[in-house]
């Protein structure tokens, strides 16, 4: 009975400064938080405040301990679930790499797909990436062939060329809304395409001025614009492509032509005022012709020591093929390079555009 009574006395004595702690609390939370924590906090980028960032991928616990190839599937598949080893270094490399995919932008953006020479699979380039932002990316993405001498692009993803750019450019007044442009795509995927004119008459006359007409159409409609140009860099179209690109890929191959083309591309693209668009680009070497002859690492070297990044992609039957392109047919070495391609073109995506030099 001596310890209650010892305890009674003790109860009065927290609720005594309450009295004081209404008028803090009260006036902690008008308009500005304390010193301390607001110090500590980590500086925002503004871009993230927007919708685009609460996406499925970026506020759901992902169960990404759940193995989905190779010996690990095996053991969680025989296991029933009970034995999990988790994801290898291989499955978490391609998660990063999607998340870096997935990153909210400021604005449009347009990302030019290049080369001298052809030959060299820019069509299958262009497709691939396009299908891999597509698949990726929640927002809208196009694929425009800017091809003046009657591009493969859409034959390669959709197989329909009925409706081209030149039909969408006779009729740029009446487009008001996104369901007006439909008119003039096909569907691949997630990936919206507008073909290239097939008519070589017709194809000749799509110059600068339409192409910009064009981009500045697809760009109030679709957040990244991925253009096929077309071969070599002085016909007019080509201009517009490098003059409204936020990024550029180069293309090439494993090949002393391939090779050799590629960097050219880079010296007339240093020579004509684009410096920083070559200095940001990212070179893609094909593996579909090569030797063992050719000293690749001293290729792939090179192309490092010139621009951002350069990914191999290695030989493909289904790409070989030269038909319809369909992503879940890709080999697995295929895929992730070509996910990587994507990666490391959205990573400069969100940056200002490049400087041209007059």
């Amino acid at each position: 009975m001596a310890e209650p009574a010892a305890q009674e006395p003790v109860a009065p004595s927290p609720p005594a400064p309450a009295p004081a702690d209404p008028q803090p609390a009260v006036s902690a939370a008008p308009l500005t938080p304390p010193g301390p924590p607001l110090a500590d906090r980590p500086a925002a980028d503004p871009r993230a405040h927007t919708a685009d960032e609460l996406t499925e991928y970026t506020i759901v616990r992902r169960r990404s301990d759940r193995p989905v190839s190779g010996w690990r599937r095996a053991v969680h598949t025989a296991s029933g679930g009970l034995i999990n080893p988790g994801i290898g270094p291989a499955e978490q490399r391609r998660q990063d790499m999607a998340l870096r995919i997935r990153r909210p932008l400021p604005g449009p953006r347009q990302v030019a797909i290049v080369s001298m020479k052809g030959g060299v699979g820019k069509t299958t380039v262009t497709a691939v990436l396009g299908l891999m932002l597509a698949e990726h990316r929640g927002d809208r993405i196009v694929a425009l062939d800017a091809n003046p001498d009657a591009g493969t692009l859409a034959e390669r993803l959709t197989g329909r060329t009925d409706a081209t750019v030149r039909d969408l450019l006779d009729s740029l007044d009446t487009v008001e809304a996104l369901s007006d442009i439909a008119r003039f795509t096909s569907l691949s995927g997630r990936l919206q395409v507008l073909a290239s004119e097939q008519d070589p008459a017709r194809s000749e006359a799509f110059d600068r001025s339409e192409y910009e007409r064009v981009c500045a159409v697809l760009s109030r409609f679709y957040n990244v614009v991925v253009t096929d140009s077309g071969t070599g860099m002085v016909h007019s179209a080509m201009d517009g492509t490098l003059a409204l690109a936020n990024s550029l890929v180069v293309v090439g191959s494993h090949t002393v032509d391939g090779a050799s083309r590629a960097g050219k591309t880079l010296d007339w693209l240093v020579a004509h005022g684009h410096k920083e668009l070559a200095d940001r680009a990212v070179v893609v070497l094909s593996h579909d012709r090569t030797s063992p002859e050719v000293d690749g690492e001293r290729i792939v070297g090179y192309f490092k020591a010139r621009c951002r990044a350069v990914v191999e992609v290695p030989r493909d039957p289904h790409l070989a093929t030269g038909g319809r392109i369909e992503v879940d047919k890709l080999r697995q070495a295929t895929s992730d390079a070509f996910l990587e391609l994507a990666a490391l073109v959205a990573d400069d995506l969100g940056n200002p555009p490049p400087v041209r030099q007059n």
